[in-house]
């Protein structure tokens, strides 16, 4: 038989930061509130809960890895909206801050469950921002909640 590890969604006693761009906050805004519900229903109190923000996305990784070095929390949940516009900007921006977070993650063994969205044009960003694309804000704490147990479990 085959041994199998898997996480599941139960919080137990952890202690998650959520990391936000403020940059197209309106946007943002949607994807915290989605992480925060999930995490609370999800049996996370809010005193465990830390919110950063940050003025874009490129800033992301950095917060991220002051974070992680402080060894004080089990999930970082990274929020941010780049949405692509007339120049190459989108592509320097987007891969940057996922490449950054990718980095965190492996280098200090913690969870960086990536929420940020990465769209052509707002219509996309607020679809996925709450409304009918669901919330991957939501969706990026689910992941950092199994990623924790995962963690634990291997």
């Amino acid at each position: 038989m085959v041994k199998t590890i898997e996480g599941d969604f139960s919080a137990g006693s952890v202690k998650v930061a959520l990391i936000s761009s403020r940059f197209n906050g309106t946007i943002v805004d949607g994807l915290i509130v989605g992480a925060i519900d999930t995490l609370r229903r999800h049996g996370v109190p809010e005193a465990n809960i830390t919110l950063v923000k940050v003025p874009g996305a490129m800033e992301l990784p950095l917060a991220a890895k002051k974070i992680a070095m402080k060894d004080e929390v089990d999930a970082i949940i990274a929020l941010g909206a780049v949405i692509k516009g007339a120049t190459s900007h989108f592509d320097y921006v987007a891969g940057q801050c996922a490449a950054g977070l990718s980095e965190v993650s492996l280098d200090h063994v913690i969870p960086v469950s990536f929420g940020v969205l990465t769209t052509d044009n707002l219509e996309q960003a607020i679809e996925r921002s709450g409304t009918k694309a669901g919330n991957k804000g939501a969706d990026a704490a689910m992941s950092a909640l199994e990623m924790i147990s995962l963690l634990r479990n291997i």
